[in-house]
């Protein structure tokens, strides 16, 4: 159960998000509080168990989840957020899936679409790259001393987790979608620290593009990133290791 890791240099991918920190902590309010809209308690909720975790992953303080969980009987209880997924075409027929929190679909739709096609893609009709990715639970433990290869083995095995990703760096668990939440609590009771917990869209394969493509590819994805209504951005192109995403 183990293989070539994605997770590269965790201290680079830190500072990354946290100059993004503040826009992450926004999405992942709304998250936060669309889940919990109807059942406010993760101990029943397992969906907004998981979104908590996620949260936790991205060092959120716990007032600020605490807070978003609140809003679910207030402001988010006055919109009607709805998630939607956009798939399409990036630049060079590069593979994008877009999943968004939207209370207004013609607005998100067309913020998509214009977004897309100023970089030089499309949106695509449902299921078009969708066959392309794998959705998977991706659970990321960062590597310690006291933690070994085989004691995250051990309790991956115990999780029912399909596969265990090793790196100098750290141990990346998958997951089943279905197997996710009770993967995700099983460890958490080993007392494991996530850096990334959370279903996510795992490209079969990567395709790599001309520099002066790959810029514009990525362009497209820091503006698709900067809309309020986008929630997480999915795509099959091999980026440059400090811009890696997953």
């Amino acid at each position: 159960m183990s293989g070539h890791s994605k997770w590269h240099n965790i201290q680079a991918k830190k500072g990354k998000a946290d100059a993004a920190r503040g826009k992450i902590f926004t999405k992942l309010g709304r998250e936060l509080a669309v889940a919990a809209k109807g059942n406010p308690n993760p101990s029943t909720n397992s969906k907004l168990a998981d979104v908590i975790a996620k949260a936790k992953a991205a060092n959120m303080p716990n007032d600020n989840i605490e807070r978003s969980i609140k809003k679910a009987a207030g402001e988010v209880g006055d919109k009607d957020y709805k998630e939607l997924t956009y798939e399409g075409y990036g630049i060079a027929g590069s593979a994008v899936i877009i999943t968004t929190l939207t209370d207004n679909n013609n607005r998100t739709a067309g913020d998509v679409r214009a977004i897309m096609s100023k970089h030089g893609g499309s949106l695509g009709m449902t299921g078009c790259v969708s066959y392309m990715f794998d959705t998977k639970g991706v659970i990321v433990i960062e590597r310690t001393p006291a933690l070994t290869e085989d004691e995250v083995t051990e309790y991956a095995i115990e999780a029912g987790a399909d596969d265990v990703v090793t790196s100098e760096d750290a141990f990346e668990v998958y997951t089943s979608v279905v197997a996710f939440s009770e993967a995700r609590k099983l460890l958490e009771e080993h007392g494991l620290t996530f850096l990334q917990a959370e279903i996510t869209q795992i490209p079969q394969s990567k395709i790599t593009l001309p520099e002066d493509k790959l810029e514009l590819f990525l362009k497209m994805l820091d503006k698709l990133e900067e809309n309020d209504d986008v929630q997480n951005v999915y795509h099959n192109v091999e980026l440059p290791e400090d811009e890696e995403e997953d």
